[in-house]
């Protein structure tokens, strides 16, 4: 998963970028069955005119990108449908498509290829909020890189919620990596701490930190998210190599004010969008890329460990919009 994920390794197998495909097609059902899967329904046979723009612009705010960017991707799409010369409504969803696929494909904080940086152990901190998947989606990243080959350790630094350290360490258990865990209400830098400087010794290729959900209104909380990163920068130089937000697709544009908080807090790097196949919300992923400027990594479609995908604009549009790719 993490060779994968880093751009590194074999080159891509065909099948499993068509498998992948099919998992977001699937995951994406409820979205596509709403209001952005019926776009196809404003581009008739007539002339393109302001009603036809008007109509598009609507139907992108109700599927849940967000008054802005909406506007921005009509602004973009009316720029491109002049640029070519059409004029006829029913030659817009190939531009659209186009359109959707760059605007998800726009990474304003990552390295210039849109990969997380390089390091080893490659540390990774997992943040959200109360909820939103965090601690499944470590453990699936840490099944799924295990399964690669990569050597994970995980920390249960979630110190405030037990159930949360059990979670993981069953995961652990299961997949045979790892765990390092503190105690129920105990201090989660030191676990931190103590993880990082055993992770040499294991010989670790990916260090996943699983961290309390907080909202952003929970100050104290915050705060102590601040130190975690702190500890993991004081201990290994560069690090975190990552940081990931896992948000929860079925709460859409509320999730975005949470996500600026994280940002703040603990510089977020890439975004896992969880929970998609229980959203009719998919509309979100391009509020996150545009408005808060950063790269989805990953998304979630499904219970399984193997249904932690990572991202694609290509696949996501054309699930989205159920087309086949050009």
């Amino acid at each position: 998963m993490l060779k994968r994920w880093l751009g590194r390794g074999a080159a891509p197998d065909p099948s499993a970028a068509a498998l992948d495909g099919a998992k977001v097609q699937a995951g994406l059902e409820r979205t596509r069955t709403g209001v952005l899967g019926r776009i196809g329904e404003l581009f008739g046979p007539g002339d393109i005119d302001e009603a036809t723009w008007e109509a598009l612009e609507e139907r992108l705010i109700r599927g849940d990108l967000g008054a802005q960017t909406a506007m921005a991707l009509v602004a973009d799409l009316r720029e491109q449908a002049r640029y070519a010369g059409v004029r006829r409504a029913e030659e817009l969803p190939r531009l659209l498509r186009r359109v959707m696929i760059r605007a998800l494909e726009r990474d304003g904080t990552g390295p210039a290829d849109g990969a997380p940086s390089e390091g080893r152990p490659h540390i990774v901190l997992m943040v959200g909020v109360n909820g939103s998947g965090k601690t499944t989606t470590t453990a699936k990243l840490a099944a799924q890189s295990a399964a690669a080959g990569e050597a994970v350790l995980l920390v249960a630094a979630d110190t405030f919620r037990a159930a949360a350290i059990e979670q993981l360490a069953a995961w652990a258990e299961r997949i045979g990596v790892p765990i390092v865990k503190g105690t129920p209400g105990g201090d989660p830098g030191a676990v931190v701490h103590d993880a990082l400087h055993s992770a040499p010794f294991r010989s670790a290729d990916l260090v996943l930190v699983d961290t309390a959900g907080r909202l952003h209104t929970q100050h104290n909380l915050m705060g102590e998210l601040k130190k975690i990163r702190r500890v993991i920068e004081t201990t290994v130089p560069g690090a975190p190599h990552e940081t990931l937000l896992v948000l929860d697709a079925t709460t859409g544009q509320n999730g975005l004010a949470q996500a600026r908080a994280f940002m703040a807090a603990v510089a977020v790097s890439g975004v896992v969008l969880a929970k998609l196949d229980s959203s009719a919300r998919g509309g979100i992923a391009f509020a996150v890329t545009r408005e808060l400027g950063l790269p989805i990594r990953f998304v979630g479609v499904g219970e399984d460990a193997t249904d932690l995908l990572p991202f694609d604009a290509t696949q996501f549009v054309d699930g989205l919009l159920a087309t086949e790719p050009a």
